[in-house]
């Protein structure tokens, strides 16, 4: 029984650290250690739930790692101006948590396959985001600009022009200055050509994006 456990944990360190060498190359706030010991720890967990349940709810421990976990993860999202980060980590976290808790157990294949996949989640997959970024991306753009009665409208007219789907957000007016909140869809390449008219705009005082 003890053999089995000692096992366990080495499985369980293994699949960890392995996602957590990923997390840790990016530079991800939970990294090779954190990863592992959530690993680890979701193993030990749903060990010692099998081993002090109560006849008939054996999963009483267990079933308390998923609820646990999430506060662990909501310490990972951070919102930075217009973008929130760190949802991706969150994910891998409670992933491991999953895979520490199959091999605690006994489910040592399909952990180590669960493992293989979070690893193509987070390798792969990027590239394939990233290609799909260039055909459709949203970015949000804060112009400022002096104002004049038609700036808005030669703004929509552009971005009609390069087809781009558009919302405005928000709208400040102060003194002889117009500051408009742009939320803009379509490609990369229009999004570029978007920028550079912004950027070589004789009105624009700031932008942001």
């Amino acid at each position: 029984m003890e053999k089995e456990i000692i096992l366990q944990f080495l499985l369980a360190t293994l699949w960890g650290g392995i996602v957590g060498l990923e997390r840790e190359y990016r530079n991800k706030s939970a990294g090779f250690r954190t990863m592992t010991m959530i690993s680890i720890g979701a193993c030990f967990f749903t060990v010692m739930s099998q081993s002090i349940g109560l006849p008939g709810s054996t999963d009483r421990i267990a079933s308390n790692i998923v609820t646990g976990i999430g506060f662990l993860g909501a310490g990972v999202i951070f919102k930075d101006d217009n973008r929130v980060n760190g949802i991706t980590t969150a994910a891998t976290i409670w992933a491991v948590a999953a895979v520490g808790m199959g091999i605690g157990s006994g489910y040592y294949i399909a952990s180590g396959f669960a493992s293989l996949m979070i690893i193509f989640v987070l390798t792969i997959l990027p590239y394939v985001e990233a290609k799909m970024d260039k055909v459709s991306q949203t970015k949000t753009y804060v112009i400022e600009s002096l104002y004049t009665d038609e700036i808005t409208s030669r703004y929509e007219d552009l971005l009609k022009s390069l087809q781009l789907r558009y919302q405005i957000v928000s709208w400040v007016k102060r003194q002889d200055s117009l500051t408009v909140t742009w939320m803009v869809r379509g490609k990369e390449k229009h999004q570029i050509e978007f920028m550079k008219f912004v950027l070589s705009d004789e009105l624009v005082r700031k932008l942001e994006y």
